[in-house]
């Protein structure tokens, strides 16, 4: 899978090409052009939602966009994958709140949900049987707290921190510096990671909260259940397709929080295949790029 994110292992050389190929009728490469970014798509629209539904409405809506608006696309003034992602952002910055955000306004709110919910010690047996249900716990709740972000912030903690995006590439997307970005990303950093510090007990000790005793109460709420949202139909973790860089700025406390909502799984996410499928299947979209099988070149 390519790394849009990475400078160094994405080659904009490709994209032109495939461009190219798309414009003039060529069915595979148009699916080729857009086959890994439109999970990325929906992997950010499902952190930045926390709703799988609502990221494949998103994902949906954000594919047809770049497809039909291809031919609008000029390399004179920006590279494919900026262009892409600008309409990817701009689209889940300014769509109507979703469900999750109409529940969770803040951190406050959030905490307040976390304990409302029973707590209920788990004994060595029942622990080792729940192992997948207690990861599940931990990796909603990591979520949840993204989610207090205002979108802004979140979209920013989500690429910047979570798939360590290029800062310059980055500062193309939003139309901002790259230390402008860079000082989005710290703000972001220090308002989730002041909060968890204060109330996760996944990484200060002093607190109360953890996933193993919270994870029945959870399961009554049902905030978690057995179908698994997160921990399930993925092959890596969001931390095997980032950067993976070394950033002096953070303090060591500051690396393990990171590293906590990396392991949040990167879904292959089999409905927004056949979205795309479907998009490049449409009438529409064969009489637009006047497309053709492979096969038949």
């Amino acid at each position: 899978m390519k790394k849009p994110f990475s400078l160094e292992k994405y080659s904009d050389t490709d994209d032109q090409t495939l461009i190219k190929k798309s414009l003039d009728g060529d069915h595979q490469s148009l699916n080729d052009l857009i086959v890994d970014h439109q999970q990325y798509i929906f992997n950010i629209a499902l952190k930045m939602m926390n709703n799988v539904v609502d990221a494949e409405d998103v994902t949906q809506e954000v594919l047809i966009k770049i497809v039909t608006n291809l031919a609008k696309y000029d390399s004179r003034k920006s590279r494919f994958r900026t262009w892409l992602y600008r309409i990817t952002f701009n689209h889940i910055l300014n769509i109507k709140k979703q469900k999750y955000e109409t529940l969770v306004t803040g951190f406050e709110n959030f905490f307040e949900y976390i304990e409302q919910s029973s707590e209920v010690p788990l004994d060595e047996t029942e622990e080792k049987e729940m192992q997948l249900l207690i990861e599940e716990s931990k990796i909603s709740c990591m979520a949840g707290m993204i989610m207090c972000l205002d979108r802004e912030q979140r979209l920013t903690y989500i690429v910047g921190e979570l798939f360590e995006i290029d800062h310059q590439l980055a500062s193309e997307i939003f139309g901002i510096s790259p230390a402008n970005f860079r000082k989005r990303l710290s703000r972001a950093r220090k308002n989730l990671y002041e909060w968890m510090n204060d109330r996760c007990g996944l990484v200060n000790t002093e607190n109360p909260c953890r996933c193993p005793k919270k994870t029945k109460g959870f399961i009554e709420k049902g905030w978690v259940s057995e179908d698994l949202k997160w921990n399930s139909d993925y092959k890596k973790k969001v931390y095997e397709l980032s950067e993976a860089k070394v950033d002096d700025v953070l303090l060591e406390r500051d690396h393990i929080y990171k590293k906590i909502h990396q392991n949040i799984p990167f879904k292959n996410h089999d409905k927004s295949v056949k979205t795309l499928e479907a998009i490049l299947q449409s009438s529409i979209i064969n009489k637009t790029f006047n497309l053709k099988d492979s096969s038949e070149q």
